[in-house]
């Protein structure tokens, strides 16, 4: 069973990787912009409320995305383990997730970290708006949202740095290569904290 977490900037490839991690590792992969994206477009009062935000390039607030996060860890397809993806973004939902697992006698047992440069990122989400027509996705508001992640984001790096479960890997590359390195990255991590 893993229990893990994958974070990165924008555009380096959480999503698409985490996709095939989870299929590797035989575990469920949670992404929180997939339930937001859900929700807004499905017309839910958490998908109009959330969709203020998306379209801004700002972080969805805590209140909203925990109790979201809270109730899918509460779902039977975890059992086995999970990977979340865009969850924690911010110390206080680190502290918030500590509490949700202490209550089940549980722990992270490794946090992904996706890197890339900045400039290929911003280039990488510019060919994806194009391609599926996001509206949260204008050059303005990616480097907008890196800005975030850098403010925002690199303490929950530094944390689960800090606890020795930190694993980081270059999210640049062709899909397979970048997962063969995080899965190398991935059991390496685990077999230090053992």
């Amino acid at each position: 069973m893993t229990r893990m977490i994958i974070i990165g900037p924008p555009g380096s490839g959480k999503g698409t990787q985490a996709e095939h991690i989870s299929e590797r590792l035989g575990i469920v992969a949670i992404s929180t912009g997939d339930i937001f994206r859900t929700n807004v477009k499905g017309g839910t009062p958490l998908g109009a409320e959330a969709e203020k935000y998306m379209d801004a390039g700002n972080f969805v607030p805590d209140r909203i995305t925990n109790k979201m996060v809270r109730d899918r860890l509460g779902e039977d397809d975890v059992g086995n383990g999970f990977l979340l993806d865009g969850y924690p973004r911010n110390t206080a939902q680190v502290d918030y997730l500590d509490e949700l697992l202490a209550a089940d006698e549980q722990t992270l047992d490794v946090v992904l970290q996706l890197t890339g440069d900045n400039e290929e990122l911003v280039s990488r989400l510019l060919g994806r708006a194009k391609e599926t027509g996001r509206s949260d996705d204008t050059e303005d508001v990616i480097r907008h949202r890196l800005d975030l992640y850098y403010d925002q984001t690199e303490a929950v790096v530094a944390k689960y740095a800090g606890r020795g479960i930190l694993a980081r890997v270059d999210g640049i590359g062709a899909m397979d290569e970048v997962t063969d390195r995080a899965m190398e990255a991935i059991t390496s991590a685990q077999t230090a904290t053992t």
